[in-house]
């Protein structure tokens, strides 16, 4: 077997290939996915066991809602899904409707009937650089650390962790170094979800239009004056809940599963940087002490929970935001204000700037009518620092109030597809993907702004 020196010792070479993607969340199988169909020669590297990262092995889910138009991968995802029998549209809102293992069902088939071959229950090491490309990424896995060589490389790891390795310079968190504050999703089987909908209807709960139907959903924030604070105040009352626990509250029915809700919360706010690996252990284990307060409190207190019981708890934390790209272009807030368009400009993004701040709680900026979005521009996405290397997800170069807008998943699965398609041109070209057009990968047409 072919091998390569690495700090004084020879790793053996796993392959050469035309692309590595490393990280097979919802970015990264999409840009794998793209890869395969375009014919490439590609590998995606994921330290888990199935795709979908955040939506599957986070419990992110569903999609949430957006009226603009998307790209291919993301329909075939969805055609995908529906050809399992899975429901994905509820009739009135425009959210995608999953499971997370319904999800990463779906990216890995499209993946691997496209071609594409898996490196699951791998852990990117180092990555080695030279003249500004990397020429190796190095691995653990159960043969021990190996390398694989590429002529391209997509980080989508959610926490730039390739790119950092690469020695491209990364930003993190708000003025402070805070980071938005991440959560510990957990699904419950077993609630009359009818029941649960009747009362909170009896309340003239009205943050749901999901009145009838197989679908629901239901929230609850401290001070905001949502209907459920009440009986979530006679949990603390009742020394069931503690008052941080009222911080956040949401939940999500899930499609062909009934009597089963995937639950976005606990908040953790005492995570202030997550990009500390001990603190974020400490964030977990308090996830998994309010996820059991949550759950006795749900199943004494809350119609329709009489007989449930907690069915899976997420195996990554939720992280909304940590290590950010600092590309050829900084996203800002002004540029969601301005709508902006641009002529590298290749997706389209309407979600709001959806803050959960550690200190300032929830904060919106919410000014977009059905129709209105702003670009994401290709230059966002790559850096002079690392020639073969693009960036697609979370971690895109954005501030960071941008950054949370361009994280939600219809999002970031088109991020996941462009960066899959300049590998491509990057290929068949020869040029570097930091100097591409990107104008040439532009898969819709300009829309002039709207009217006002």
């Amino acid at each position: 077997m072919e091998s390569i020196e690495y700090l004084g010792r020879q790793l053996p070479l796993l392959g050469h290939y035309d692309t590595v993607v490393v990280g097979g969340g919802a970015a990264g199988a999409a840009a794998g996915i793209r890869c395969a169909i375009d014919g490439q020669k590609v590998l995606l590297v994921e330290k888990g066991a199935f795709l979908g990262g955040t939506a599957s092995r986070a419990l992110v889910c569903p999609m949430m809602p957006t009226y603009v138009e998307h790209l291919d991968v993301l329909h075939r995802v969805e055609e995908t899904l529906n050809r399992h029998g899975v429901t994905t549209r509820d009739g009135i809102t425009t959210m995608i409707w999953f499971a997370p293992d319904q999800l990463s069902d779906a990216f890995e088939e499209l993946y691997v009937s496209n071609g594409g071959r898996l490196l699951y229950d791998a852990t990117l090491v180092d990555a080695v650089c030279e003249d500004k490309h990397i020429r190796y990424i190095v691995v653990m896995t159960v043969n021990g650390l190996q390398a694989i060589a590429a002529g391209n490389f997509v980080d989508a790891t959610g926490d730039a962790v390739l790119t950092r390795m690469a020695g491209v310079p990364t930003s993190s968190g708000d003025e402070n170094g805070d980071n938005q504050v991440s959560s510990l999703r957990f699904i419950m089987g077993g609630i009359d979800v009818e029941k649960y909908r009747e009362y909170v209807l009896s309340l003239h709960d009205e943050f749901s239009p999901l009145k009838t139907g197989y679908f629901f959903e239901s929230a609850m924030v401290a001070g905001r004056s949502f209907k459920l604070e009440p009986i979530f105040r006679e949990g603390v009352a009742e020394g069931l809940l503690t008052e941080e626990d009222l911080r956040y509250y949401q939940c999500f029915s899930l499609p062909n599963k009934p009597g089963c809700m995937a639950f976005n919360c606990p908040h953790l706010p005492s995570l202030k940087q997550n990009t500390d690996a001990l603190a974020r252990s400490a964030a977990i284990a308090e996830g998994h002490e309010k996820i059991g307060r949550l759950v006795r409190f749900l199943q004494a207190k809350m119609p329709g929970f009489a007989h449930s019981y907690l069915l899976q708890t997420a195996d990554m934390l939720g992280v909304r935001e940590s290590w950010r790209l600092k590309g050829n272009y900084l996203l800002t807030e002004e540029d969601y204000t301005r709508q902006a368009r641009f002529p590298d400009g290749l997706v389209k993004g309407d979600w709001y700037i959806d803050v959960h701040s550690n200190k300032k709680g929830l904060f919106h900026q919410n000014t977009y009518q059905h129709g209105d979005y702003y670009e994401i521009p290709y230059r966002s996405m790559v850096t002079d620092e690392a020639e073969n290397l693009i960036v697609a997800g979370r971690c895109i170069s954005t501030t960071f109030l941008m950054q949370a807008s361009v994280r939600i998943l219809p999002t970031v699965i088109d991020m996941g597809d462009v960066a899959g398609s300049a590998c491509t041109l990057a290929h068949t070209t020869g040029q570097p993907l930091c100097r591409l057009d990107g104008s040439k990968l532009r898969r819709f047409e300009p829309t002039p702004l709207p009217q006002k």
